[in-house]
């Protein structure tokens, strides 16, 4: 288990609303809906477009706090490993893992943590959770809703009756909300740490989380590039998932899906209104085995589609021509900043300029960043000498100029394609470019994402 503190990745799981067109009026409405409707992912994604148009009210922001629970909670129930690990945890590591989460955040989190705040939001999720029919069943099969009302007045009174100032605090409300947990509605006390301790990393900020095992490996396959699986982008849609994006040579393009269809089974399961989370898991499976869906593709009924889980190399460099060979202007996109994405844009630039490449045009549109060092290597390759990027932190050791280095510089004149998806990497690498009058930026505003992550692994 591990905490990521203060990150955000490129998925193969997203979701999507289009909020640009709705005004507060509607945004609340619609809110409203999804909220009556359970249909929390949906109400994420409205809330976070609704964020980035300063049209999130303090109303709708509790909406999207109680839809990332929601989502979170879902994102736990569907993993087998984790939920297995609820059947082996004692009390006591369980404690411990809440108490060195909070010890993390508290001297590494870029603003001082408001611990009342944090387990206020825990004791929330609690009363989530024993609300949810997948989780009392296992977990708190005594959650009728007269003892549900019962917690919660208990919870609030130990909350209301006792300041929460510091971690000594947190820990010690954090016991007496476990003892109530376990005395009015029959919870483990090793599943209410681990459910407020996920609570309370989530509550930070918009980026911070708290990552299962499984979670944290779907993360390191993003950063290294590579996973066994289909090889698709997908996002929800209402009748299942929608296919965004099929990865070139991988065995979902051999087998034949294409972006745009719409997968409505799994392993011959029904997944509309499922979790994304949990339809991913059905997806997910040893290399070598298959795994049939139903595949909808325009009008007509639903086709079988056997696909084989192979091991797939995710590349961050696409689409790498020479759009004129009159005027040698290149084109390339790259999609995410991986380890290796530094070295195969060196390689794509070579390919380029041996075919008569004299100005090249870098796509980050939809590109929702990756790992830092990626983005500082990346600007390297064009930038020669001076500040690339400066990360300031809480602590001396999180702060740090990255400058670039003059050795392997490409003097390539240059134009960066950019978007309000443009996210974190790409915007630090445009910003370098920008800043160093290193070449011209043309698109919209970028995502505006001004923090970065790390990820700290608890020893449980």
């Amino acid at each position: 288990m591990v905490i990521l503190v203060g990150g955000v990745f490129a998925g193969q799981l997203a979701n999507s609303v289009n909020a640009s067109e709705l005004v507060v009026d509607d945004l609340a409405v619609r809110s409203t809906q999804l909220e009556a409707a359970g249909q929390w992912p949906e109400l994420v994604s409205l809330c976070e477009t609704a964020a980035r148009k300063g049209k999130l009210s303090n109303e709708l922001y509790q909406r999207y706090d109680l839809a990332k629970i929601h989502c979170d909670l879902d994102r736990r129930s569907a993993e087998k490993a984790y939920q297995e690990s609820l059947r082996h945890i004692t009390e006591g590591e369980a404690r411990q893992l809440f108490v060195e989460c909070l010890g993390r955040i508290n001297s590494h989190h870029v603003t001082n943590p408001d611990f009342h705040k944090l387990i206020s939001r825990g004791c929330l999720a609690l009363q989530v959770a024993i609300s949810d029919p997948e989780f009392k069943s296992v977990h708190a099969r005594q959650a009728t809703p007269d003892r549900i009302a019962l917690f919660h007045q208990h919870t609030q009174q130990i909350i209301e009756g006792r300041g929460i100032a510091t971690l000594a605090d947190a820990e010690t409300v954090a016991i007496w909300i476990a003892r109530a947990a376990q005395s009015v509605v029959g919870v483990p006390p090793a599943v209410t740490f681990l459910e407020m301790t996920a609570a309370s990393v989530g509550g930070l900020d918009e980026y911070s989380a708290f990552l299962t095992t499984g979670q944290l490996n779907d993360l390191y396959a993003q950063i290294e590039g590579n996973f066994v699986g289909l090889g698709v982008e997908l996002k929800s849609a209402k009748d299942g998932l929608l296919v965004v994006h099929v990865i070139s040579g991988s065995p979902a393009e051999r087998s034949g899906l294409k972006a745009g269809d719409h997968l409505i089974g799994i392993a011959g399961k029904p997944i509309a209104g499922m979790h994304v989370d949990a339809a991913a898991q059905l997806l997910q499976g040893p290399e070598g085995s298959r795994v049939t869906l139903a595949v909808l593709r325009g009008v007509g009924p639903a086709r079988a589609m056997t696909v084989r889980r192979e091991h797939v190399e995710v590349p961050s460099i696409e689409d790498v021509e020479l759009l004129d060979r009159l005027n040698g202007i290149g084109y390339l996109h790259i999609t995410s900043f991986q380890k290796k994405t530094a070295a195969d844009l060196d390689t794509a630039m070579r390919q380029l300029d041996a075919s008569g490449m004299r100005s090249l045009i870098i796509d980050l549109r939809g590109n929702p960043g990756g790992l830092l060092s990626a983005a500082v290597d990346v600007s390297d390759l064009f930038i020669d000498r001076g500040l690339v990027v400066a990360t300031r932190g809480r602590s001396p050791e999180e702060d740090f100029n990255y400058t670039a280095s003059h050795r392997g510089t490409w003097h390539t004149p240059l134009t960066l394609l950019i978007d309000g998806d443009s996210a974190s990497s790409s915007e630090i690498f445009a910003g370098a470019i920008r800043d160093h009058n290193r070449g011209t930026i043309i698109g919209s505003r970028s995502y505006g994402k001004g923090s970065i992550q790390g990820i700290f692994p608890m020893d449980v």
